[in-house]
């Protein structure tokens, strides 16, 4: 398998936990990024099997694949186990929808956090106005979190055993944290959740390797991974 990724793409890192987790081999090709002109050029194999011309794209004989929920849900049918879904269908379910909040629901704030890791314009002013919409969207992203110290509630993982909606809900709320986002004091359940995850061995490599990549490529961001 080959697999097509950023360096600081969440949906790429998301879908490589996943391989590390199950133990699958794959080849990593890495696509030019930088934080002033983004995924350019493009990769002419990105742009060949992906509409959207965006990664991650997977690639496992004859088949390419794009979109890492897609991804993930094909390693499962293919490689079952380790499982990374339950087995049971409204659990099944549930472990889905996760993986949507997380992908779609909390992204669509996040969102507004992500000028955080690039350059600092010459003209300040658009830079505070993106700024104060980045501040209006991290009472969101608390209530989120919030939300999931609830789920979490007398629960190791999201749905029972460790699943792709942990690797999915994980991936946003290190997002979140690596770009300044809400702290995860008070939410004691989430706090664990989120460390027990850390000290799994696919989620420290992909860490590690992020924050190496921003080392390179991203400028500092005040507040990252406020206690």
């Amino acid at each position: 398998m080959k697999l097509y990724s950023g360096p600081v793409s969440l949906f790429s890192r998301k879908v490589e936990i996943a391989l590390y987790e199950k133990g699958l081999a794959f080849e990593r090709i890495e696509v030019v990024f930088s934080q002033t002109r983004g995924y350019s050029p493009k990769h002419p194999d990105v742009l060949a099997l992906n509409p959207k011309g965006q990664v991650p794209v997977l690639v496992d004989g004859d088949l390419s694949l794009y979109d890492s929920t897609v991804i993930l849900e094909y390693l499962e049918d293919a490689h079952p186990e380790p499982a990374l879904y339950p087995k049971a269908p409204r659990e099944r379910a549930r472990c889905r929808l996760f993986d949507l909040f997380a992908d779609e629901i909390m992204l669509a704030p996040l969102r507004f956090l992500m000028h955080r890791t690039e350059p600092k314009p010459e003209d300040l002013g658009r830079w505070e106005a993106k700024e104060m919409k980045a501040r209006g969207a991290e009472p969101v992203i608390a209530g989120h979190f919030a939300e999931l110290d609830r789920e979490l509630h007398g629960r190791d993982y999201l749905c029972g055993a460790f699943s792709a909606a942990d690797i999915a809900v994980f991936m946003t709320v290190f997002w979140a944290r690596r770009l300044g986002g809400p702290s995860l004091k008070g939410h004691d359940n989430l706090a664990a959740w989120y460390a027990r995850l850390s000290m799994r061995l696919a989620f420290a490599r992909i860490v590690s390797e992020i924050l190496a990549a921003d080392a390179e490529l991203s400028a500092p961001v005040a507040g990252a991974f406020r206690e």
